[in-house]
């Protein structure tokens, strides 16, 4: 039961990177203007929109997990920083404080790893 938890909440702390790379997409232009408006070159999108979803799959699948966290950790933080630090306006504090709990979450994922349901959990055989 524990891995199948497991599984779910790497499912869950994923999910919020998948939507938002396919909203990205869907919404290339806007996105870019938006970001542009923060000082950041829009042409990081496409890097963005990647790791977005490489990084995200990587987690549910069990591959690399400890990388792919530690870099959606620094990630999230940064975004958190960027884009969310108008501590005026009560949604910006909201999204930097979803921000922060999700670098969290990906701090666990590092420190603790997977269950068994992940890639690099397989057995190893050697052959003689």
């Amino acid at each position: 039961m524990t891995n199948f938890f497991d599984l779910i909440g790497r499912i869950f702390i994923s999910s919020v990177f998948l939507l938002s790379s396919y909203n990205k997409i869907f919404n290339f232009d806007s996105t870019v203007n938006w970001m542009e408006g923060f000082g950041v070159p829009g042409f990081l999108l496409f890097p963005t929109i990647v790791l977005e979803i490489l990084l995200p799959l990587f987690i549910i699948i069990g591959y690399q997990t400890k990388v792919s966290a530690i870099t959606l950790a620094v990630f999230t933080l940064a975004t958190a920083i960027i884009f969310h630090s108008d501590f005026t306006n009560q949604m910006q504090v909201i999204a930097f404080l979803k921000n922060l709990g999700l670098a969290g979450g990906f701090i666990f994922i590092a420190i603790h790893g997977t269950k068994e349901w992940a890639l690099d959990k397989k057995k190893k055989y050697v052959r003689l």
